[in-house]
């Protein structure tokens, strides 16, 4: 007898997922009596012979803490929900998992979805018609059980809750998904068994389980319309003349981390459509943005050296009038195949060839510099934390063709890691060290134009600081750069010696500010579920440069309806 090995197993496959939609579905339907799991949980608590204990924290208020305690002897514990104060006089929660089922409910109170910090929640067997959108309040979540419902709908706002790893739904008479769900990429299971739902939906559902279908709805959802136009900010700015009765100029600068594309996977980004991911789709939204705003200087991070190469310089070059200087990061060095150089990234500086000319450009390798500091030679921490970290700076002089006032142009993508904020600190260090030694040789004019301006000292040469910091304004990074300088004894350097750094403090002489410190900060510059807030930042000299507009945020109402970037509108994080 012959056997297809490939049909048996995809049979066997078959079966699994829907041999789990039956077992989980035939448990639910014996869980609806009032209070089924709580009164589970505490059944089981009762017999538990150890005491234990589980302390979390409280995502959306770092004050407060959750404490559940379980323990069958002690005689003080009634199984009561109660909030307490520990010894630090932070709040106390024993609990984290709600149950209302099985209580014939029609609604649920709006005060329900206040309650961020719950991480389960049992909405099964009662008599619900509909959820409420507020449901996306609850991002904690990683259990919802709504079976047993008379759910004939899902809102949309599902979507939003990404640390869902359970969503039963059995036994409702829903027939169809909301596309917007595809985002639940942690989903593990979704419960649609004893629904009339749509055959393909069933079909993949119980042939290939719940991440195809989850992958389905992602890969076929609508692009959606586009949010608003960011609109531009006025700030208040005296553009009269300067001391010398010579009109000001003006210029736009952006800065712009796109997101390398080997960074760009569906492994990193599981919300993502994988064909939002993809380079070529990607690239189109970047051009169309950056070209949008038709800057006279662009600062791009995290460019690899085969989308510069051939692609992003050639395209802003014939459709821009962009020329542009570029290098790689220090890894490049030790890559031995092609491939592998081509897919390293680094800074990019692009500036109006019709406007200005390039006087000079430079690269400070972070680990390279380190390397030349005597008092660094000493340091453990500069071999095994700064040494290994292949960072970089661009820096470029600008001359405008016209008024011929020059202006250096910096770019950076500082390391990433958050255990590292020590590294930060070194790295922007010497780069504000590199920032003075380059500018002091540009103060008198180029041969290229004798009659250009002369400065007198590095501080007086206009300076435009662009970078992905990886750091946020309460950071020692920002700190050092608003207020020039920084005690060698800052909570950031931890207990790492960098010579000078921690003995006698970091200091630098120019005037910086950052952009948005005027109206403030922008909320975010970075948007993922893992992190929501401000990294990036366009630093100026605010003793020769002022401020006179700004592009304002993303609108929060398009934030409030996306779980993170990148996605079909926007190309990176």
């Amino acid at each position: 007898m012959l056997v297809d090995a490939n049909a048996t197993s995809a049979a066997a496959t078959n079966s699994i997922h829907a041999s789990r939609q039956l077992t989980y579905a035939q448990n639910s339907r014996q869980s609806s009596s009032p209070h089924h799991h709580a009164r589970t949980a505490a059944a089981m608590a009762r017999s538990a012979p150890i005491s234990s204990a589980v302390t979390i924290s409280d995502p959306n208020n770092p004050n407060k803490v959750f404490h559940r305690m379980g323990n069958s002897n002690n005689a003080n514990n009634n199984g009561s929900n109660t909030t307490t104060n520990n010894d630090s006089g932070k709040q106390q929660l024993t609990w984290t998992t709600l149950d209302i089922g099985g209580m014939g409910l029609k609604q649920v109170s709006s005060a329900l979805f206040s309650y961020t910090f719950l991480t389960v929640l049992y909405l099964n067997h009662n008599n619900l018609t509909y959820l409420t959108r507020d449901i996306a309040k609850l991002s904690n979540l990683k259990i919802l059980d709504c079976s047993g419902n008379r759910l004939t709908t899902l809102p949309p706002e599902l979507g939003m809750l990404i640390n869902l790893r359970d969503l039963l739904l059995f036994d409702n008479n829903i027939t169809t998904l909301p596309p917007e769900m595809g985002t639940l990429f942690q989903l593990e299971m979704l419960g649609l068994e004893g629904n009339p739902i749509l055959p393909d939906i069933k079909n993949i559902l119980m042939k290939e389980g719940t991440h195809a279908l989850i992958m389905s709805l992602r890969e076929n959802a609508p692009v959606g319309m586009p949010p608003p136009q960011r609109e531009w900010i006025t700030i208040e700015a005296d553009t009269s003349e300067d001391d010398n009765g010579k009109a000001f100029y003006k210029f736009t600068v952006l800065c712009y981390n796109i997101l390398c594309q080997k960074y760009a996977t569906v492994q990193a980004y599981g919300y993502t459509p994988s064909w939002a991911l993809n380079w070529d789709y990607r690239k189109e939204l970047i051009v169309s943005e950056v070209l949008g705003y038709d800057a006279d200087i662009v600062c791009l991070q995290e460019v690899a050296v085969k989308h510069y190469d051939g692609e992003i310089g050639d395209i802003f070059k014939e459709r821009g009038d962009y020329d542009g200087v570029f290098f790689p990061k220090s890894r490049i060095k030790f890559a031995t195949a092609e491939e592998e150089k081509r897919e390293v990234d680094g800074c990019a500086v692009f500036y109006k060839a019709s406007k200005y000319n390039l006087i000079e450009h430079h690269l400070l390798e972070y680990s390279q510099k380190a390397l030349q500091r005597n008092d660094f030679k000493h340091s453990e921490a500069i071999y095994n934390r700064v040494m290994t970290r292949d960072n970089i700076a661009v820096m470029v002089v600008l001359e405008n063709k016209v008024t011929l006032n020059r202006v250096l142009v910096v770019n950076s993508h500082i390391f990433w890691d958050p255990a590292y904020a020590d590294v930060k600190l070194v790295q922007v260090g010497m780069m504000m060290e590199g920032i003075e030694a380059f500018a002091s040789k540009h103060l008198s004019p180029p041969a290229s134009s004798p009659n250009g301006l002369k400065y007198s000292s590095p501080a007086a040469l206009p300076t435009v600081i662009c970078g992905d910091f990886n750091s946020v304004p309460q950071s020692g990074v920002y700190e050092f750069l608003s207020r020039s300088s920084l005690p060698p004894n800052h909570r950031e350097f931890g207990q790492h010696a960098y010579g000078a750094y921690t003995s006698e403090g970091m200091t630098h002489n120019m005037s910086l500010k950052s952009c948005y410190s005027h109206i403030g900060e922008l909320d975010i510059t970075n948007y993922t579920p893992g992190y929501k807030g401000t990294l990036d930042y366009i630093w100026y000299t605010s003793n020769t440069l002022d401020v006179i507009s700004l592009l304002g945020g993303i609108s929060q109402d398009y934030l409030d309806k996306v779980v993170g970037f990148p996605n079909a509108h926007f190309p990176s994080e």
